[in-house]
């Protein structure tokens, strides 16, 4: 993942028991691809040296506003000149105070006046020093000048109490962090789609499924949060953590699904369908397990809804997009389905390109023809998809 290269970013550590967590964000940051600039405060370093930093971020780690390496001991000036971003984690009670307030007494704080570059915290103390007014209230006064907080989480913290403020975990920061550097072209849009395999039972211990990991839903999910977008995933059984910022309802069967997708399709402006959904499933459930008998066993199935098209048939319909994973004649079954299900998109692929791999190779269908995507990661393509989705909503709006 490289989609924070060419970004140069400035990471405050102040001093909370959570700075041992800036490590772990200082190598994610860097393995995204940006340039990555410590900043420490004396508390800072005592619960992680700067040597550790300097080691992860190939860079001089700095801790004092009097630090002779930059001219005119100017680096309270100069650091964030060429940053893209100041990232300040974590945040503590004391440090969002001094921000909220101009206080400017080391290095860091001061960098945050002096700044020319948006300013993003991820606050980390404990539940009540979170919870007390005097921190709200500098909370809200952040917000109001246009800081970026990202957390805190709820769960257990250093002092063994449990509750609201932790700092949010670094791959969360770090999509944040990717997230705030994106074009919103969907914002202020709820996005309802589905992901994954849907799993009909014949008994208690087998059933009727499929290869799909969800791997090519979930990106897309995260790409449209991404791209702005309220995001609610109607998610089959996979085994993949839920996208920051994504909306997750988990479902088994197709009618399971179906039920979900209908509660929330009519407040909906877009409806994706990406889940591989079963065509099928057995008429009757057994309650036992069906034990060996004979030479075969005889299954009775019979059709499950028809998801996609139910939603693209309502009358006042979201803007519908489906998918179709073929083994041949990809052009001519993924256009098939764009017009028999009146469907505004569709994005199609051999089941030999992509399915249950960490890539995809698409080809986008809609009323202008077929726009072919590289082969790339699923990350990457999701981006793609969501790219002339966007152009298409924006062209909707404009027509």
């Amino acid at each position: 993942m490289t989609e924070l290269s060419g970004k140069t970013i400035v990471l405050g550590v102040s001093g909370g028991i959570a700075a041992y967590k800036a490590a772990e964000l200082t190598r994610l940051l860097i393995k995204a691809g940006a340039r990555v600039h410590v900043v420490m405060t004396e508390n800072g370093a005592r619960f992680v040296t700067p040597t550790t930093f300097q080691a992860l971020s190939g860079n001089p780690v700095w801790t004092d506003a009097w630090d002779d390496r930059r001219p005119n001991n100017m680096s309270h000036i100069d650091l964030t000149r060429a940053a893209d971003a100041l990232l300040i984690a974590p945040a503590t009670a004391n440090t969002l105070a001094k921000i909220a307030h101009g206080i400017a007494d080391d290095l860091l704080s001061t960098l945050t006046l002096a700044r020319d570059c948006p300013l993003l915290v991820a606050p980390a103390m404990n539940k009540q020093m979170w919870s007390n007014p005097a921190t709200q209230r500098n909370v809200a006064q952040l917000r109001a000048d246009g800081v970026s907080i990202i957390g805190p989480d709820a769960g257990e913290q250093a002092c063994g109490e449990v509750g609201e403020g932790r700092m949010s975990e670094p791959e969360a920061i770090r999509e944040a962090l990717i997230a705030f550097f994106q074009p919103k072209p969907l914002s202020g849009k709820t996005v309802l789609m589905t992901a994954g395999p849907t799993y009909e039972p014949i008994d208690p211990v087998r059933g009727i499924t499929n290869i799909s990991s969800g791997k090519m839903g979930y990106a897309l999910a995260r790409a449209l949060v991404m791209a702005g977008a309220k995001v609610q995933l109607v998610s089959g059984p996979v085994a993949l953590p839920t996208p920051q910022g994504v909306e997750r309802i988990d479902v088994h069967t197709a009618r399971e699904m179906h039920r979900a997708v209908m509660l929330r399709a009519a407040k909906a402006d877009v409806f994706v369908g990406v889940a591989a959904v079963a065509d099928y499933r057995s008429v009757e459930v057994a309650i036992d397990k069906i034990k060996k008998a004979g030479e075969g066993l005889t299954i009775e199935l019979t059709r499950n809804p028809d998801i996609l098209a139910e939603v693209a048939s309502l009358p006042a319909a979201p803007f519908c997009v489906g998918f179709a994973a073929e083994s041949q004649n990809l052009d001519v079954y993924a256009s098939g389905k764009l017009a028999a299900k009146r469907l505004k998109l569709v994005v199609g692929n051999l089941v030999q390109d992509g399915m249950g791999g960490d890539t995809n190779q698409v080809v986008l269908f809609d009323a202008d023809g077929s726009h072919p995507l590289p082969r790339a990661s699923k990350t990457e393509v999701a981006a793609g998809i969501v790219a002339h989705l966007a152009r298409m909503l924006d062209a909707a709006a404009n027509a």
